[in-house]
């Protein structure tokens, strides 16, 4: 009788771990095969100036920022800093570059002399709305009209407040000469200006400061937007306000050309569309909802209102706004002008 033929214990087990290594590198090779993506998540840090859990940092960074991680399938992940705290709002835009932060929001008002064209959609009467302002300034910097002043970034979309008023705690304010005297906060160089002529201490300082600095008497009042006197709590302590519009802030999301450009290039698709006028208007809507808002508040508290209607044809305010907007213009040069009327033909497509 022939024996059996004995497989020994050693020969076993070299043949099963052959076999198995052979089926387990075949099956890591499908996996990376498959999902060539899964080492490639890239973290965008988005600094800006409102305040954490404001409607604006809900419902335009932070709802930017999921529709960035949805639209690029996890690869993108968006950390949101809210209340300056990765970057002062008048660093945003030099942290961006500089690459602190990888987006930048804040105002170009805050920096100061360095977006001088931009600003002249802030002139008094350019805009009535923060949906009619954020339209006109979006397309204008679509249009070329001041791309050269972001060269060292790449804007994502541009915005407005609506029209700033006047807001103060002890009286109302009826006519220019009222401002004499008063320590008020300004919003821009441009109305900081204006006040000096009037007569008014102008105080700079960035909006998250100016509650604590009117709560103990630093300034008499401020020029700001409903929207500004709602997400600021200003409300609180301004009871008066004159609706004369002096001006309507620009503001930015801009993003570090290195974090762009690092960025393969389906990915810069992704931020390419969420950028431009749809984000704009997106803006817009945030705005204008908390200017409706702002308003509502003062009124409920039983607040004092004066309208100045047609401000620019008033006897009283329209000479004060007409020279701060030919002074302007004339400081800057002709071509603030051209930007200008550019920004007045867009007044009808970009309704309010």
């Amino acid at each position: 009788m022939t024996p059996s033929k004995i497989v020994t214990p050693f020969t076993l087990n070299s043949a099963l771990k052959s076999t198995l290594n052979r089926a387990l590198t075949g099956a890591l090779a499908a996996v990376f095969i498959a999902t060539p993506a899964l080492a490639e998540t890239t973290t965008l840090r988005i600094a800006h100036v409102w305040p954490g859990g404001s409607l604006i940092d809900r419902e335009l960074f932070q709802a930017w920022a999921e529709s960035v991680e949805a639209a690029s399938e996890g690869r993108l992940e968006v950390e949101v800093y809210p209340s300056q705290t990765l970057a002062k709002s008048d660093k945003a835009y030099e942290s961006t570059v500089s690459g602190i932060a990888d987006i930048g929001a804040s105002a170009q008002g805050y920096n100061a002399g360095r977006f001088p064209l931009t600003q002249v959609v802030e002139l008094p009467g350019v805009s009535a709305s923060s949906r009619q302002g954020s339209c006109i300034l979006q397309s204008l910097y679509d249009q070329g009209h001041f791309a050269a002043e972001y060269s060292d970034t790449r804007p994502l979309f541009m915005f407005t407040t609506g029209p700033g008023y006047l807001h103060t705690r002890e009286h109302l304010i009826e006519t220019p000469q009222d401002l004499e005297g008063l320590r008020l906060r300004r919003p821009t160089p441009v109305v900081g200006d204006m006040f000096t002529r009037l007569g008014a201490q102008a105080v700079g300082m960035p909006a998250p400061e100016v509650f604590t600095a009117m709560q103990r008497g630093v300034v008499d009042g401020l020029s700001f937007n409903w929207e500004g006197m709602k997400t600021f709590r200003l409300n609180e302590l301004a009871g008066y306000h004159t609706e004369v519009p002096l001006y309507d802030l620009s503001l930015f999301a801009t993003m570090s050309r290195r974090s762009y450009d690092g960025l393969p290039e389906d990915l810069q698709r992704v931020i390419d569309d969420h950028s431009g006028l749809a984000w704009s208007l997106r803006a817009a809507e945030v705005y204008d909802e908390l200017i409706r808002q702002g308003r509502e508040d003062a009124e409920a508290a039983g607040h004092e209102f004066l309208v100045i209607e047609d401000a620019l044809d008033h006897p009283d305010w329209g000479p004060v706004l007409q020279q701060t907007i030919d002074g302007y213009l004339e400081e800057t040069g002709s071509k603030a002008g051209e930007i200008y009327e550019a920004a007045l033909q867009l007044q009808e497509r970009c309704e309010a």
